[in-house]
């Protein structure tokens, strides 16, 4: 997923964007308000992170104006403004979070991950048995997927994976769940299995110029949605 953090700190908004990528993220930082407008407006992000208080345009109006051009991104104040009022005003002018400076770096992971989890509209149902992601319609019960016209026939492993995926959009999934997961209470195979049954998969449901919707995550495991950009 595409995150732009917006903060005039140098000193915390370069190790931040460092933590962000290692986490899976695709980072664009800005240091002023300015050119934090400019990437806000051009382009499409899941999450924005603002400092409150920048050069050029502060974040409260950087968020005012995405809220009336009818975008509803999902924004995490960071600010030294810690009175109550501060934070009224910051949510009332759109935020959807707000963190107060100095701020410990597990809670704002925390925070980036229910926010971007509050913010993915892309899974729905379409009736019971079914879900859909962005062009990908999954016949869950009869192990078919359908994709730009295409019938796709799956394993029964490929089509709980699949699920798994379509049912956590957006969530980092591990090697471990994923495992646990799709043989819970049978012996579980060696661990490559899983980078075979996702590359099986990957044939199968991106074709040719079609969106990459399983990203890996190097280290971790992988996300799935089509809003991410490697």
């Amino acid at each position: 997923m595409r995150i732009l953090l917006v903060d005039d700190e140098a000193e915390l908004t370069d190790p931040l964007s460092r933590v962000l990528t290692r986490e899976g993220y695709t980072v664009d930082a800005a240091y002023d308000g300015a050119n934090g407008s400019h990437l806000a407006a051009a382009s499409h992000y899941d999450l924005l992170i603002l400092d409150w208080m920048l050069p050029g345009k502060t974040g409260l109006e950087i968020c005012q104006e995405l809220r009336r051009q009818g975008k509803n991104t999902p924004v995490l104040f960071l600010t030294a403004k810690d009175t109550l009022d501060d934070r009224v005003q910051g949510l009332d002018a759109g935020a959807d979070d707000y963190l107060v400076k100095p701020f410990e770096l597990r809670e704002l992971l925390a925070r980036v991950r229910a926010l971007l989890r509050r913010g993915s509209s892309q899974t729905y149902e379409t009736t019971p048995g079914r879900l859909v992601v962005a062009d990908l319609e999954l016949d869950c019960d009869n192990q078919v997927a359908y994709r730009q016209g295409r019938i796709i026939e799956l394993s029964q492993k490929e089509s709980q994976l699949l699920q798994y995926f379509m049912e956590h959009t957006g969530q980092l999934l591990t090697h471990a769940q994923i495992m646990e997961h799709l043989w819970q209470d049978e012996e579980q195979p060696s661990s490559n299995v899983i980078a075979a049954l996702i590359r099986l998969l990957r044939r199968k449901i991106e074709v040719g110029k079609e969106t990459t919707l399983i990203h890996t995550v190097y280290g971790k495991g992988y996300r799935f949605g089509s809003a991410f950009v490697e």
